[in-house]
């Protein structure tokens, strides 16, 4: 089971940190990723790890705001999100494959979701 948390309302260029708790399985067992979904458009890929944290994977559109990493000794994975805009209002998921050195940007590449986060950005 897969959970993330700390969403909520934020002002432009402020920053949120998102947990993604999980359950049932060791976090190391997984690759992560982030993906995104904003209202009435399709989600879209945030930011991935391999199993070890040691390699990721950020999409352009976050790179040098976003950055992702993981916990494998608390099976918590975060997602740190600074300099905030407008645009990256959406609801956030965490996502979990079984092929631990994927960094995938695909979702169908990932067999695990958590329940989403919404985090809202205001001018």
């Amino acid at each position: 089971q897969m959970q993330a948390c700390g969403g909520g309302l934020v002002q432009v260029w402020g920053f949120l940190r998102l947990p993604c708790a999980i359950s049932g399985r060791p976090l190391s067992s997984y690759a992560m990723a982030w993906f995104r979904q904003p209202l009435g458009k399709e989600r879209e890929f945030v930011a991935a790890s391999v199993w070890s944290g040691t390699m990721t994977s950020t999409a352009d559109s976050v790179k040098g705001r976003f950055s992702i990493s993981r916990d494998n000794a608390k099976n918590i994975l975060y997602l740190q999100m600074n300099g905030l805009k407008p645009e990256d209002t959406a609801t956030y998921f965490c996502a979990g494959s079984g092929h631990p050195y994927t960094t995938s940007w695909t979702p169908c590449d990932y067999a695990y979701w958590g329940q989403g986060t919404q985090v809202t950005v205001s001018s």
